[in-house]
C-alpha cells in the first residue's frame, strides 16, 4: 500500500447527503496507518489547481460527524471540464503535497475527471491511487443499483407532487392543471418516482414526460385531454430535458455547460414546464400552474431519506477500503441484495465505464404508452423513498 497524503474534493451539484460521504472518507481515511494527512480541495478540482487545499483531519469532531446530516457540498464545488494542460500542472501538485491518494465524490463528469487524473499518473509513473464515489440525484450513473442522493431527492420530489397534487384536485375550478418540472437531463429517475404519490387513480400525477421517450405534442394532448375527463384535472410531472422527436429540448434552451450538457435552467423563461403550461393553455384554454423546484431537491436534507445517508457515508468509507486493498480507478457501487427485502452492499465498477455516459431508466421501468412507470419501477423505488404520508378526501355527503 502506498504511503502519503490523501485528498478529497466535491464537484457538480449537491446532494442532500454528499457530505455524509464526505463523513466516510474523513473517517475511514483518519483510521488508515498508510495515510498520513487527510486534505480537502476547496471548490474540487480547480481549487486544487489554486492550491485552496483545507486539513479536514484538524476538524472539530462535531464538525466531521455534523457534516453525516448537513445538506450542500461542504468543500464548495465546481464545473470544471479538465484539459490537457491541467494535467501537468495537478500532477506537480500531488508531488509537492505528497498526495497519493485522491478520493473525488460526483457525478458522470466527476467520474471522468478522476478517471482521466488516475490514467495520466500512470503514464507519468507517478504512483496514485484514484477512487470514485458516486453522487447525483439524478440516479444516471452506470454500474450502481441507485446513487447516494437520489432517494432523498426522490422522496423530496415525490411530496412535493403528492401534495401539490392534493392542492390540485381541491383548486380544479380555478386551475385546470399544473406542470411540475424535475431535474434531469438524459434520464427521467426522478419524475418516475413521482409515480409513487398515487396512491388512488385520480391521485397525481396523471402524467409523466421521461427524457427516456420523446415528446410528441399530439400524443401529450390526447394524454392531457384523457385525464382531464376522467379527473377535472390534470397533474403533469416533467423531466426537464425532453426533447422533440427531431431532438429539440422542449424547454428550447440552447446554452451548454463545459461538458456540453444542455443548460435548462439558465435560460430564464427556457424550461420544459413552461413550455407544456404555454402548449396547455393555447390548446385548452385552461388555466393552470408550473412548478419548478431546480436545485431544491438537492439540498432539502429535512426530507432526506436516512437510508440515503447511511449509504452514503458506507460508500465514503468503502472507498478508503479499496484504496487499502490497493485498488485503483474505480467507482464504489452500491449493489442491491436479492430476495424479499430490501438490502444493499457496496461493490465497484471501473471509471471507464462509468465516466461522462448517462444510465437512462430501462425500459422495463417505463409503460407501453410511455407516459407512465410499470410496478417494476414503483418495487425498485419505494424501498428507497419509504413510507408516504396519507391525505384524506372529504366524502362526497350530501346535506339535504
Amino acid at each position: 500500500m502506498l504511503k502519503g497524503n490523501a485528498i478529497i474534493g466535491q464537484s457538480g451539484g449537491p446532494t442532500s447527503v454528499i457530505n455524509s460521504s464526505l463523513a466516510g472518507v474523513i473517517d475511514a481515511a483518519i483510521e488508515c496507518p498508510n495515510i498520513d494527512k487527510v486534505l480537502g480541495m476547496r471548490y474540487g478540482i480547480e481549487g486544487f489547481m489554486q492550491e485552496n487545499i483545507v486539513d479536514l483531519a484538524a476538524q472539530d469532531r462535531k464538525i466531521i460527524d455534523g457534516l453525516r446530516s448537513t445538506p450542500s457540498s461542504a468543500l464548495g464545488s465546481c464545473r470544471h471540464k479538465l484539459q490537457e494542460e491541467d494535467l501537468p500542472v495537478i500532477i506537480e501538485l500531488l508531488k509537492k503535497y505528497n498526495i497519493r491518494y485522491v478520493f473525488l465524490i460526483g457525478g458522470n463528469d466527476t467520474m471522468d475527471t478522476i478517471h482521466r487524473l488516475e490514467e495520466y499518473s500512470r503514464k507519468q509513473n507517478y504512483e496514485l491511487c484514484g477512487i470514485g464515489i458516486p453522487k447525483t440525484v439524478d440516479n444516471d450513473l452506470f454500474g450502481t443499483d441507485h446513487t447516494p442522493g437520489f432517494p432523498s431527492a426522490a422522496r423530496y420530489m415525490t411530496l412535493s407532487v403528492q401534495q401539490a397534487g392534493v392542492l390540485a384536485r381541491d383548486m380544479k375550478r380555478v386551475d385546470q392543471f399544473v406542470v411540475f418540472q424535475c431535474i434531469g437531463r438524459e434520464a427521467g429517475w426522478l419524475p418516475a418516482a413521482t409515480a409513487l404519490a398515487k396512491k388512488s387513480e385520480e391521485d397525481a400525477p396523471h402524467i409523466l414526460c421521461l427524457p427516456e421517450r420523446p415528446f410528441i405534442r399530439e400524443k401529450f394532448f390526447a394524454d392531457v385531454e384523457a385525464a382531464y375527463k376522467k379527473y377535472g384535472f390534470v397533474s403533469i410531472v416533467c423531466g426537464e430535458g425532453i426533447m422533440t422527436p427531431e431532438g429539440r429540448p422542449v424547454s428550447a434552451s440552447e446554452t451548454r455547460d463545459k461538458f456540453s450538457n444542455v443548460e435548462f435552467g439558465a435560460m430564464g423563461g427556457a424550461s420544459a414546464a413552461i413550455g407544456i403550461h404555454s402548449m396547455i393553455s393555447s390548446e385548452f384554454g385552461f388555466r393552470g400552474e408550473f412548478q419548478i423546484t431546480e436545485s431544491l431537491p438537492m439540498c432539502g436534507a429535512d426530507r432526506g431519506v436516512q437510508l440515503d445517508f447511511d449509504e452514503a457515508y458506507l460508500c465514503g468509507r468503502t472507498a478508503v477500503k479499496y484504496a487499502e486493498d490497493g485498488k485503483t480507478g474505480v467507482m464504489v457501487t452500491l449493489e442491491r441484495g436479492a430476495g424479499q427485502g430490501y438490502s444493499c452492499v457496496t461493490g465497484e465498477a471501473s471509471l471507464s465505464d462509468v465516466a461522462v455516459r448517462a444510465k437512462p431508466m430501462p425500459d422495463n421501468f417505463i409503460s407501453e404508452d410511455g407516459n407512465f412507470v410499470t410496478d417494476e419501477f414503483i418495487d425498485y423505488v419505494k424501498p428507497l423513498v419509504g413510507e408516504l404520508p396519507d391525505y384524506v378526501k372529504l366524502s362526497d355527503i350530501s346535506y339535504k
